[in-house]
């Protein structure tokens, strides 16, 4: 499972491969992957059309959205379309997220047993208030019970399929009720292929800096499957930092590579000891935005105004640290046809340079520290009361996601 940086995306030197690799391939139960790199699911991001982009210039496992439970087994429109992969993507990788051991082992058999999903990541690191407040996401570790029914009902269907189940998580709700240590053990002893944590509590939403040393934590609490470290990671050395400071077997890279697709090159080179980065001008720039809104067009069916309306949030982050002007960017952002794309596009001074600094760092949502949004008496106990359990069944009619 190994792709090379695209032809557009030219790596700045011609640096030689180092003679070790800085980490193995990443085993994921009967997966090898060469780059041990995951894509993160991100609502509204990681469609099969930037998956694509993602692939073209890096290996690694490209996990797509978010898909909840309840929404797959009914086979709704959306959730169908969210599970969709190209023909040529693989492993197939999907996330679930759900809050019902029962309606998760019948979305997980119905992925394997129709063969839509190479590897099922379980989703237990949300912090979005709509999936905390149905006890879902990062808040759903704290009930012990339910959080082993859930990973132990995936597992068991996925099994006869030889399909790898992996848990991904947050340190906890807040930090008066940390939870990664114990959910990374059951999740271990349950038949988890791989634990992923985010060094974020549910509170922390996306604000500060990610605790590495939560997870090398992690790495020494679980020993006998890969862990995977996410959070601020923004360049191949942020990467090689976290598995020199953790440990971990790879990593977990989320709003980083938001209009950076190439970052999955060099993280491809980083962890293959070699020392070429991708710094595009944007010439380069340009060309790979107009590839990313081509590659949305049949995602959403030929609609070209609705794959244009996608593309838009995604210029921003693009363009970050490229002097071109507000007006450009106001226009862009109004674009509503790929030809428009392409024209507005080649008026933008091509021939600037990588800026440097100013077109990495952080990306896409920050905000501040929040109280979690919980289940009425969520926190007063890690045990289910049968009140509580009947709230559980019907909660993931309301969220997004599918």
């Amino acid at each position: 499972m190994t792709a090379t940086a695209s032809a557009a995306a030219t790596p700045s030197s011609d640096a030689p491969r180092a003679a070790e690799r800085v980490l193995p391939p990443l085993q994921i139960g009967p997966l090898t992957v060469d780059t041990p790199v995951v894509l993160a699911p991100m609502a509204g991001i990681t469609n099969a059309a930037f998956r694509r982009l993602c692939r073209e210039h890096g290996g690694g496992i490209y996990v797509a959205e978010m898909v909840t439970s309840r929404a797959l087994v009914e086979r709704t429109k959306e959730s169908m379309r969210i599970i969709h992969h190209d023909p040529d993507e693989t492993p197939r990788s999907v996330q679930l997220y759900g809050v019902d051991p029962a309606t998760i082992g019948a979305a997980v058999k119905m992925l394997v047993s129709e063969d839509r999903a190479d590897h099922i990541d379980m989703n237990f690191g949300c912090p979005v208030p709509k999936v905390t407040k149905k006890g879902g996401g990062a808040v759903l570790p704290w009930k012990k019970d339910l959080f082993r029914d859930i990973v132990r009902a995936a597992v068991r269907e996925a099994a006869p399929y030889d399909v790898p189940v992996t848990v991904k998580m947050r340190k906890g709700v807040d930090d008066d009720h940390l939870t990664y240590l114990d959910a990374g053990r059951m999740a271990e002893a349950e038949g988890a292929a791989a634990v992923a944590l985010h060094g974020r509590t549910a509170a922390d939403y996306y604000s500060g800096t990610a605790d590495w040393e939560a997870i090398a934590r992690l790495k020494e609490a679980v020993t006998t499957i890969p862990v995977l470290g996410n959070g601020d990671i923004w360049s191949a050395e942020d990467a090689l930092a976290m598995v020199e400071r953790t440990g971990v077997d790879g990593v977990v890279v989320g709003r980083g590579c938001q209009g950076r697709p190439w970052l999955f090159a060099d993280l491809q080179a980083g962890f293959e000891g070699r020392a070429d980065r991708v710094r595009p001008g944007l010439r380069v720039v340009a060309d790979t935005i107009y590839r990313h809104g081509e590659l949305m067009i049949p995602f959403f069916g030929d609609d070209e105004l609705k794959a244009m309306r996608e593309i838009r949030k995604h210029v921003a982050w693009y363009l970050k640290g490229y002097p071109v002007g507000g007006e450009v960017r106001k226009n862009l952002g109004l674009v509503e046809t790929l030809g428009d794309l392409r024209a507005l596009l080649d008026a933008l001074p091509l021939d600037l340079p990588y800026p440097g600094e100013g077109a990495e760092g952080p990306r896409g949502r920050q905000g501040s520290p929040k109280s979690p949004s919980c289940p009425e008496g969520w926190l007063d106990t890690q045990d289910i009361t049968p009140d509580l359990e009947v709230r559980l069944r019907e909660a993931e009619l309301s969220v997004s996601g599918g």
